[in-house]
């Protein structure tokens, strides 16, 4: 007696393919897997990514799945590199070792495998300890050609802290970087920590020019005036009455005069645009800062903007918004944190397969 069998499909990765409600599901799902380059983007320094998922993880779910970013770029993740005290760290995974560790990575998992984050592949780069540390979450639609943790694109090395998270598609490279802070002294780590990694950003930026850059991130430096709320306090600001030897290293660290030229040197020598200047041009009291001071004390209504997206040039004709997500002194749209979301969203290139055949 002669049986027959329908062929059982499989997916790529050799799963069984998942029955669909209809054909225009399966059309949706292709022409998604065909994308690839993203264009929708977030940045946000979220001040611990597990203090956000205790207590503001139901209001920035909700902005992800408004925006519905392609790649989310987080700084200030907080969260211990794998390894035993005494051992070299795995800066790639979430310590795990202990009862407590293991409860923090399971809150912080459980959320970020929930709708809508579980439609993100996530990479992490981070510190020995609750400090520093880096994470980008890409669509899973789109595959990047190389994700390294380093400037000089070393496979297998992380940046002290989880500095940096680079990733390259097939069109762009998207840098994610949490800067390290000036500091106030000249000490090894304060301003000396701050010219090293300003020389070897600088140096990345000529070198890859090879293909557009987004970088994004925390970089820690208000690059004019209309950056800041308050320019003339910002230039005064001293910690415990110090006087740096150089004036030109006097006042807010991220908005120096050293910092803020060698800021300038490099967005002109790396031929990069600072996207949300090139589309607000005038300054903006409500809405033009993405970090701000304590509301209770002397930093009350004392606003930056330290947050970007910095686009090569060739990328200009593409940028369709850049904006920030909060506004106010109270901290409205930051989300618990002292920073708020930046997004970019660019239009398709003319090559792109993110555009629909004619």
């Amino acid at each position: 007696m002669k049986r027959f069998f329908k062929v059982v499909e499989k997916d790529s990765d050799g799963s069984v393919k998942k029955p669909r409600e209809n054909d225009a599901e399966a059309e949706a799902e292709a022409a998604e897997n065909k994308k690839k380059e993203p264009l929708k983007f977030m940045t946000w320094n979220a001040n611990s990514f597990l203090l956000r998922v205790k207590n503001n993880w139901p209001d920035f779910t909700n902005l992800i799945t408004t925006f519905d970013p392609d790649v989310i770029a987080i700084q200030e993740v907080r969260m211990p590199a794998a390894g035993a005290k005494s051992a070299s760290k795995n800066q790639g995974e979430i310590k795990d070792d202990t009862s407590s560790a293991r409860e923090e990575k399971k809150i912080l998992m459980r959320a970020l495998s929930a709708p809508p984050f579980g439609n993100y592949h996530v990479w992490w780069s981070l510190a020995d300890s609750k400090y520093a540390g880096t994470a980008l979450l890409v669509k899973k639609c789109f595959k990047p050609k190389s994700v390294v943790f380093n400037l000089d694109k070393i496979a297998s090395k992380h940046e002290p802290d989880g500095r940096v998270i680079l990733a390259e598609f097939e069109t762009l490279r998207l840098l994610n970087t949490y800067v390290p802070n000036n500091g106030w002294k000249e000490e090894a780590n304060s301003f000396q920590r701050r010219r090293k990694w300003d020389k070897r950003i600088l140096e990345f930026v000529t070198q890859n020019s090879d293909k557009p850059l987004i970088w994004c991130g925390d970089l820690n430096v208000s690059h004019e005036e209309i950056d800041v709320s308050h320019p003339e306090f910002f230039s005064a600001a001293k910690l415990n009455g110090y006087i740096p030897p150089n004036k030109e290293d006097c006042g807010q660290p991220g908005f120096t005069l050293a910092e803020r030229k060698r800021f300038g040197t490099i967005l002109r020598e790396g031929k990069l645009l600072d996207a949300y200047r090139f589309l607000h041009k005038d300054k903006d009291m409500e809405r033009g800062f993405s970090w701000s001071g304590n509301p209770v004390g002397k930093y009350r209504g004392k606003r930056m903007r330290i947050d970007y997206f910095l686009v090569s040039e060739k990328l200009k004709e593409r940028i369709v918004a850049c904006e920030m997500h909060g506004h106010g002194i109270e901290l409205e749209g930051f989300y618990g944190s002292d920073h708020c979301p930046v997004t970019l969203e660019l239009s398709p290139s003319s090559n792109s397969q993110n555009e629909d055949p004619v």
